[in-house]
C-alpha cells in the first residue's frame, strides 16, 4: 500500500484548508481510513476516520465540528476539510488505510505527510 498526502500550506487563524490522500494497492476488503497529525515535539495523534464502504465517520474531540472527513471511492481519495483553523492545528497531516476505530491505532503504511501551518 502506498499513500500520498497533499494540499497543506500556510494559512491564517480562522481560515480553511482541504487536504487530500490518494492510496494505491489497498486490499479489496472492508476497512477504515483515517487522518492523523504530528506537531513538533509531540506524538502522532488521531484526527478523523471514515469507513471506506459505509461512510461512517469518527472524529477526535479537538476537531469535532470544525473538520470534515470525506471520500471519493472512484478516485480512491480521502479528504479532510479543515475550517476555523487554530494555531494548535499546526502539524504534519498523515493518512492511513488500516485504522481501528476501537483502539484508535493505525496499522497501515504512512506517507510523507503534508504540512499545515496556521499562523498570523
Amino acid at each position: 500500500v502506498q499513500v500520498e498526502e497533499s494540499g497543506g500550506g500556510l494559512v491564517q487563524p480562522g481560515a480553511s484548508l482541504n487536504v487530500s490522500c490518494v492510496a494505491t494497492g489497498v486490499p479489496s476488503r472492508p476497512h477504515v481510513r483515517a487522518w492523523f497529525r504530528q506537531a513538533p515535539g509531540k506524538e502522532r495523534e488521531f484526527v478523523a476516520g471514515i469507513n471506506w464502504i459505509g461512510g461512517a465517520t469518527v472524529y477526535a474531540k479537538y476537531v469535532q465540528g470544525r473538520f470534515t472527513i470525506s471520500r471519493d471511492n472512484a478516485k480512491n481519495t480521502m479528504y479532510l476539510q479543515m475550517n476555523s483553523l487554530k494555531p494548535e492545528d499546526t502539524a504534519v497531516y498523515y493518512c492511513n488505510t488500516d485504522f481501528s476505530p476501537i483502539t484508535l491505532k493505525a496499522l497501515g503504511s504512512w506517507g510523507q505527510g503534508t504540512q499545515v501551518t496556521v499562523s498570523s
